[in-house]
């Protein structure tokens, strides 16, 4: 009874507020998921609606999402995204925002391991990598890289739309805006056949992208070229990652809000009015039980696929389009062993040189393997040495097997996993989903479906937090303009 008095009164306070119109704030949010994508979106909410609007936060996991860490021998290490790009303009924000630090990194090199030996191995001289690289492949990297910084120089200007308040209500009028019909096209094309065409040669392609592909998506050079050249562009920059972990972003900007985290299983999001602003039913599950209430915006932060939602929509006319694709999984391995270098053509473990193995796409177990550090790192902390046991994070498409861990180390303490849903398999799509589901309930992870990274989820929390207010003002003129470059000069 004293729930459904609440529902009552929640509703009264929502359709008074309704009926106000003009410039009314709304009275409630409700989003749905609270990883780095929920988490930027309530804080920029909060930012643009003011801090009186009440936001509840609903999470059936934990806070952080793939933002997560796991402890080993007392020691946290990070089992989800591990850095971020220089580039990565509202992570570094954030971080400033909430006054957290950068935590000190710890240098070692790399190396790409096809199969029988190392196809390219990194060493303490920069020029000779250079060198090297130009020697096996001609000047393919140069190309790469001049590729690379063309689709980043036009993704860039997304941070200039934005500071303006410029938003997308889908995620094609959003890639139109950067990189007009090239952009889109890109979301087509697969990523070899884009580099053949500027003369990166079929080998390069095959030893180095492919294999900071598989490092990054777990998928081949035959992904879509827009989501590629996003990660092609994070292995080539300076990379960071926080102090104390990367998940302490998404708790600190929810505490930085004051929102009402609800540890919960959204069910259900029905729609309850349809003159007006519009007014949607959450329903959710709880420990103690079913629960729902009023909103006047609902953002969805989280993955609508069928393999994963639970989420229905009800009421809608037409129905809510759900995203019918599925999302490559990805096993971390954390383990606390000695790595077996006769394996990697090394039988003296004192001569390994490496922290960082990416692999190419010969077939193989895992995707990458890298000596790790604990996300606290002290002033007087030293990487192990290459005899000593470590903690490796080994990247994989399945659970290793107990062959492959000993195919991978000599011995080992321990082996903690996170299985993640962790990317969208690209290239599965023929339609661009849109942000905008209905008028005021829209979906942040949209634009993972053109790539997918901690700060492009950031991206589209800003975008899905501009489109919901320019929505509620009807601020028109700011949603889905065309020829944007020239405007924001034209307002500079």
């Amino acid at each position: 009874m004293a729930r459904a008095s609440r529902l009552l009164a929640s509703l009264a306070a929502l359709l008074a507020a309704a009926a106000t119109g003009g410039d009314a704030r709304p009275s409630k949010i409700a989003v749905v998921g609270a990883g780095i994508g929920g988490s930027a979106v309530t804080h920029f909410l909060q930012q643009h609606f003011g801090p009186r609007v009440q936001i509840d936060v609903f999470e059936k996991g934990t806070v952080g999402g793939r933002l997560a860490t796991i402890s080993v021998n007392k020691q946290h290490y990070e089992s989800g995204a591990a850095s971020f790009h220089s580039l990565s303009l509202h992570m570094q924000e954030f971080v400033k925002h909430l006054g957290l630090k950068h935590r000190r990194e710890v240098v070692g090199r790399s190396a790409i391991f096809g199969g029988e030996n190392f196809v390219l191995e990194e060493t303490d001289w920069y020029l000779l990598d250079l060198f090297r690289l130009w020697w096996h492949y001609g000047i393919s990297f140069l190309r790469l890289q001049m590729w690379v910084e063309e689709v980043m120089e036009k993704f860039m200007r997304i941070y200039k739309y934005q500071a303006h308040g410029y938003a997308f209500s889908g995620m094609e009028e959003l890639l139109y805006s950067l990189g007009e019909s090239s952009f889109i096209n890109m979301t087509q094309r697969s990523v070899a056949e884009s580099l053949l065409q500027v003369g990166v040669t079929q080998r390069f392609i095959d030893d180095i992208v492919s294999a900071v592909l598989r490092a990054s998506y777990g998928q081949s050079a035959a992904m879509p070229a827009f989501a590629g050249a996003m990660a092609l562009a994070g292995a080539q920059g300076t990379l960071w990652s926080v102090e104390g972990g990367n998940k302490l972003v998404c708790s600190g900007l929810l505490k930085l809000t004051k929102a009402s985290v609800i540890h919960a299983t959204v069910i259900s999001v029905t729609l309850q009015q349809t003159e007006g602003k519009p007014l949607y039913l959450v329903k959710y599950e709880s420990e103690v039980g079913i629960g729902s209430d009023f909103y006047d915006i609902v953002v969805i932060a989280t993955p609508l696929h069928l393999d994963n939602s639970t989420i229905t929509f009800e009421g809608f006319n037409p129905p809510i389009d759900v995203i019918q694709d599925s999302y490559q999984p990805t096993v971390i391995s954390l383990v606390h062993g000695y790595l077996n270098s006769s394996y990697f053509g090394f039988p003296d473990p004192k001569l390994f040189p490496f922290a960082n193995i990416l692999t190419t796409d010969f077939p193989t177990f895992f995707c990458a393997l890298d000596n790790i550090c604990p996300v606290n790192i002290s002033a007087n902390f030293r990487r192990k040495q290459p005899q000593d046991a470590a903690v490796w994070r080994v990247q994989s498409p399945k659970p290793l097997l107990r062959s492959q861990l000993k195919t991978l180390f000599r011995s080992y303490y321990s082996v903690q996993t996170a299985e993640w849903q962790a990317h969208p398999v690209h290239g599965s799509r023929t339609t661009l989903p849109k942000f905008a589901l209905h008028d005021q309930l829209f979906h942040v992870n949209a634009l993972e479906w053109a790539a997918s990274s901690v700060e492009v989820m950031a991206v589209a929390a800003k975008n899905v937090a501009l489109l919901a207010y320019n929505r509620w003002y009807q601020d028109l003129d700011k949603i889905d303009q065309k020829d944007l470059m020239h405007k924001v000069k034209t307002e500079l």
